[in-house]
């Protein structure tokens, strides 16, 4: 007990003055990634206000993930080399702009357009700006800075749905999606260009501290000396095994999330509960992220991924296993915990291989494969579910591919670092 307090107060060491607020202000902006969930809370409203199908409806992921996937590499080169203050506070404008924009459409086109515009407003204020950020700042413990950092996304999500569904009920759904743009405007530009910014040369220098234990060894070069920029990490193992493994684990998370409920309904789980198990999976968000991060901290960067993506393939196993209660249990914890935590890990283990300086773009191009691992995975679990008439095939399907994305993982290594001969 005494060991994890001394570690948290040699983090909050780390994570002060400057750099504690720029923390603050990369979890404000990712609130906005939020609000990539506000379509879901209203629904039933969109649903019957612009008379579309289900069908439609869930079409739409279509063009937000297209949108997203494909300007993530641009997003990623845009925050090396303007700053990530920038990209922020431009999405946070577009955010406005395209709410004010969604709260006149009429028709199933300017839905479209509209979703296509939150993906883009999405991929700018996401994961790739603000971990590039927040990996220029902090070093040592820079797990737990981006678990804080992250968790925005999460916080923001279900502030957003309570907030623009209260507004919804009380004045129409039009007003409720009118309510974006003063948050956008008032919250998230402010947070974006006055609490984020790159840090000036040798801003960081009092507080490197010595080496800890889980910190790269003395032969392995330093996060900033050295760093490979993307057409130099294109032609490493490593950036072609990270990019594989983000496709499948796009793949897992998008069909758990387009059918985990109706897979729990078929194996006699009832309509709330399998909603509420649902809700506790996506809701472990905010804490893994953070305990994660905190954890991530304690071992080499390289061990993080590795314990992440096999507690993602073991809770693939449970859900072949089910429908025994304990397993769902299982499930929720060991995916709700890693599929969150993931976020975090991910920018660590590129800053360990690659360095940090183009993280950003590396990130981006990477980030490409949201597209077809997010549209595929439920496409192929659905119509699998179609033809066979159960989810079994699908779910033991994608059980492999998690155990052969672990396995990948053994062989990621330094890439800085001229391999042993």
């Amino acid at each position: 007990m005494s060991s994890a307090l001394t570690k948290l107060r040699e983090a909050t060491n780390e994570l002060r003055g400057r750099t504690f607020w720029i923390i603050i202000g990369c979890l404000i902006c990712q609130m906005g990634l939020g609000l990539t969930f506000v379509k879901g809370g209203l629904a039933s409203d969109l649903i019957s206000g612009l008379g579309l199908s289900r069908t439609q409806f869930s079409a739409a992921n279509l063009p937000q993930l297209m949108v997203q996937s494909l300007v993530s590499p641009v997003v990623g080169m845009l925050a090396v080399r303007m700053g990530a203050s920038r990209i922020l506070a431009f999405s946070s404008v577009l955010f406005a702009a395209v709410f004010l924009f969604f709260a006149q459409i009429e028709s199933a086109a300017g839905f479209y357009l509209a979703i296509a515009g939150v993906g883009l407003a999405a991929a700018g204020m996401g994961d790739i700006t603000v971990g590039h950020i927040v990996s220029q700042w902090v070093r040592k413990n820079r797990g737990l800075a981006l678990g804080i950092a992250y968790a925005g996304s999460n916080l923001g999500g279900g502030i957003m749905a309570m907030l623009t569904g209260s507004v919804a009920a009380a004045y129409g759904w039009r007003q409720g999606l009118l309510i974006v743009a003063p948050v956008a405007l008032f919250i998230l530009l402010p947070a974006s260009l006055f609490l984020v910014r790159e840090p000036r040369p040798g801003e960081l220098s009092d507080r490197s501290g010595p080496p800890q234990a889980h910190d790269p060894p003395a032969h392995s070069a330093p996060a900033t000396a050295g760093a490979l920029d993307l057409k130099a990490a294109l032609r490493t193992r490593s950036f072609w095994i990270l990019t594989i493994t983000l496709f499948t684990f796009f793949f897992y998370l998008t069909s758990v999330l387009d059918h985990l409920v109706l897979l729990l309904i078929e194996n006699g789980v009832t309509k709330e509960d399998a909603k509420m198990f649902y809700g506790q999976a996506v809701g472990l968000g905010v804490v893994s992220k953070i305990a994660g991060g905190f954890l991530a901290d304690q071992i080499r960067h390289e061990r993080a991924i590795l314990y992440d993506f096999g507690l993602l393939a073991a809770s693939s196993l449970f859900l072949v296993l089910l429908p025994h209660t304990a397993l769902v249990y299982l499930f929720v914890f060991s995916f709700g915990f890693s599929q969150a935590a993931r976020d975090v890990v991910y920018p660590l283990v590129l800053g360990r291989c690659f360095g940090d300086r183009y993280l950003g773009e590396i990130y981006g191009a990477m980030t490409v494969m949201l597209l077809p691992g997010g549209v595929l995975g439920p496409m192929f679990t659905g119509l699998m579910r179609d033809r066979l008439g159960n989810y079994d095939f699908a779910f033991n399907t994608i059980a492999v591919i998690n155990l052969f994305a672990f396995g990948l993982l053994f062989f990621v290594r330094d890439e800085r670092t001229p391999p042993a001969h």
